[in-house]
């Protein structure tokens, strides 16, 4: 359990980083925000469907309450109203060194190194996407859509990043950066502006990290793409026709290199060119071209279009592609995941007055990145997913211990779900692997 990866370890790091949140001054009698903190990572951790679950849970006896204190470190369990009152009023922005402090311990134990891709930098896929919606529940920080009928829905999106590999089920994850009011009603403009924010905390937090930004045709402009360039960061983007006209009028019209290989039943067909001016309205913004068909023996045919600042060559185009490509994992491996692998994403755990439901969703990615760096380095974790087949049912079964037995450590529990446990409800989990 040395290792930099494991449930302890990774514990650890979230407990310390929680401690030095900074909140309002305490009344006397208050319960810790630090408890507050962890009480919502404990309700991510465990996969709780709602709050209300895991205050009724709390409520039934004492097994719930030993739990959360001795795996947790949670000294007063708040009540559902005093974690909302407590967790509602914090900056999000100080739970950004979870992430940050997260992804150094990867890199110290190594395993960022299997997540290198092309020219030794690492693939940063964006993506915003919703996690709140109503027309009636809102807050000072909600966004806004009129609707036709007069109607307003309220609403919160963040933009998400993670760094992925092709080869890698697992996904790293950065602290998301939340769509805001003020970032306007347009798809374009709500993102952009988001994705501006992002570069700049990417910059500041991670400066020596060599990275490629992936992304649809929101990002492919010129602007955004200066701003890249400016990091020192590569890109790969899709480029749409309808948002390049004139992009694509002269890589149509120009000659260009093509490519083609066979895998199995699929063909893979390339079509390249390099330094086109991206639009009139950016002609120092050269980018280069590349188009790439993959036709199925069945007949069914898919396509893309990117732009690039990798010169393209037969000797890379295969690559790039597939880091393009790897752009879905942040919708697939993350989002997905999020919303229909237990951690209840889109449902509203609170939502407060000002800053509590973008809190519990960093939370929720805070406990997301601590089990997708298990997956990634714990052995306990590794050999319980092995042995439960599915992480719905290590999930289940993790619930399962955690609601019939007394456990002492942390450790004993990912311990009993590596090896099983055969003693009766009531009893004490203890490791004895």
């Amino acid at each position: 359990m040395k290792g930099t990866l494991s449930c302890t370890s990774l514990f650890n790091t979230v407990t310390n980083c929680l401690g030095k949140v900074k909140g309002s001054k305490l009344r006397a009698g208050s319960i810790s925000l630090q408890d507050c903190l962890l009480s919502g990572y404990a309700l991510f951790s465990l996969k709780y469907p709602s709050l209300l679950q895991f205050e009724q849970h709390i409520d039934e006896g004492k097994m719930i309450e030993y739990n959360l204190k001795s795996m947790y470190g949670i000294e007063d369990i708040p009540s559902d109203t005093q974690m909302r009152e407590r967790l509602d009023i914090i900056e999000p922005k100080q739970l950004r060194r979870l992430f940050t402090s997260l992804l150094a311990q990867c890199q110290r134990s190594k395993r960022l190194e299997l997540f290198k891709y092309y020219d030794n930098r690492y693939l940063v896929p964006l993506d915003g996407t919703g996690y709140f919606y109503s027309k009636e529940v809102h807050c000072n920080q909600c966004c806004e859509k009129r609707h036709r009928d007069g109607s307003i829905g309220y609403y919160h999106q963040i933009l998400s990043a993670a760094i992925v590999h092709p080869g890698q089920k697992v996904v790293l994850p950065f602290a998301p950066e939340p769509i805001m009011k003020t970032d306007g009603l347009s798809k374009n403009d709500a993102e952009h502006n988001a994705g501006k924010r992002f570069l700049a905390d990417l910059k500041r937090e991670h400066p020596h990290l060599k990275i490629i930004i992936t992304g649809d045709g929101l990002y492919a402009d010129g602007p955004f793409i200066k701003l890249l360039k400016q990091d020192g960061h590569c890109f790969i983007l899709v480029a749409k026709e309808g948002n390049h006209k004139a992009l694509f009028e002269e890589f149509r019209a120009l000659p260009k290199q093509t490519y083609e290989i066979k895998e199995g039943a699929i063909t893979h067909k390339f079509a390249w060119a390099n330094d086109h001016i991206l639009n009139d309205s950016h002609q120092d913004c050269l980018v280069n071209v590349l188009e790439y068909w993959e036709e199925h023996a069945s007949g069914f045919v898919q396509h893309w279009v990117w732009v690039t600042d990798f010169k393209l060559t037969q000797k890379n185009v295969y690559q790039i592609m597939k880091g393009g490509r790897a752009r879905h994992k942040i919708e697939n491996e993350t989002f997905n995941t999020l919303k229909n692998q237990g951690y209840q994403f889109e449902h509203n755990f609170g939502h407060g007055n000002k800053n509590l439901s973008t809190v519990f969703a960093y939370l929720m990615l805070v406990a997301f990145f601590v089990d997708q760096l298990q997956q990634l380095g714990c052995k306990l974790f590794t050999k319980a997913l092995a042995r439960l087949k599915s992480k719905k049912n290590l999930w289940e079964r993790k619930r399962s211990y955690f609601f019939n037995h007394f456990i002492s450590r942390l450790e004993d529990l990912w311990s009993a779900l590596a090896y099983g446990h055969v003693g009766k409800p009531l009893d004490y989990i203890i490791n004895t692997s």
